[in-house]
């Protein structure tokens, strides 16, 4: 592998508006540090990438949004409050689906509106409208050793919406299907973004599908992880989903980040 470089200074984006707040997160674990002074800023209502090579912190950093990780120092911030554990405010999608064995899609699409109370027709209802967002209707009763890993995935992904959370943090959520599933889960999620109005933070090493997806793309370097770069692509994302990848702007963003990157891959 080739000696690390310093970071570049990111890319400067237009006005928005933050959901989420990152301030000089560093995180060890014993004697290994992790991400060091990361600093990242997530825009309401769009799709945030994080994309680097193995190792460099992306799910630490995910998992430190979410709660379910202390950082070493620095702070998140979800709404202008303080994280300091899981909340109600976030919602994950797990690589591995995590979905409950014994119960049906209906059940597992509810269970997280089940374990906040939320009365049993109330839940089912909205348990029923993703799962029918999600391209899952008519498997409500299905259980999830009768789907395939796309439909389980699917049901995870309805999961997280359901709870009406306004931050998804997913950590690669595609990547236990094949390619013709994942293109279609791509377009999907390009039109959940779209009809949601949730701000979505989402882990890749995939370079073709963070430009695919993203509004914002945060480049992290190996451990220490800090951001390398930010770069937000500009004019193909309203080209629809059958032109994206054709766009000169998605070719050439996918060749340089591949040529920041290649340095770091053994």
């Amino acid at each position: 592998m080739s000696q690390i470089k310093e970071p570049l200074a990111p890319t400067p984006a237009a006005e928005f508006e933050s959901a989420v707040s990152a301030r000089n997160i560093s995180k060890n674990y014993g004697d290994v540090q992790a991400l060091q002074n990361m600093s990242l800023e997530f825009p309401r209502g769009q799709l945030t990438s994080l994309l680097g090579p193995s190792g460099c912190g992306k799910t630490t950093l995910l998992k430190i949004i979410a709660g379910l990780l202390e950082p070493t120092s620095g702070e998140v911030e979800v709404n202008g409050k303080r994280v300091t554990g899981p909340g109600p405010d976030r919602a994950f999608v797990f690589q591995d689906f995590a979905l409950l064995p014994w119960a049906t899609v209906l059940r597992n699409v509810a269970f997280g509106l089940e374990m906040r109370g939320v009365a049993a027709s109330e839940r089912e209802a909205r348990a029923e409208k993703y799962i029918k967002e999600v391209g899952l209707a008519g498997f409500e009763h299905s259980y999830p050793h009768e789907l395939s890993g796309g439909m389980r995935q699917r049901v995870g992904l309805a999961r997280a919406l359901a709870v009406d959370a306004q931050v998804l943090l997913m950590d690669e959520p595609f990547s236990a299907v094949d390619e013709q599933t994942r293109r279609k889960f791509q377009e999907d999620l390009l039109q959940l973004v779209q009809n949601e109005n949730k701000t979505f933070i989402f882990v890749t090493h995939s370079i073709e599908e963070a430009v695919y997806v993203s509004d914002q793309i945060a480049i992290l370097l190996p451990r220490p992880s800090r951001v390398s770069e930010i770069i937000r692509p500009s004019s193909f994302r309203n080209k629809g989903v059958d032109n994206i990848r054709r766009d000169p702007e998605y070719l050439d963003i996918v060749d340089e980040i591949w040529a920041s990157l290649r340095t770091y891959v053994e």
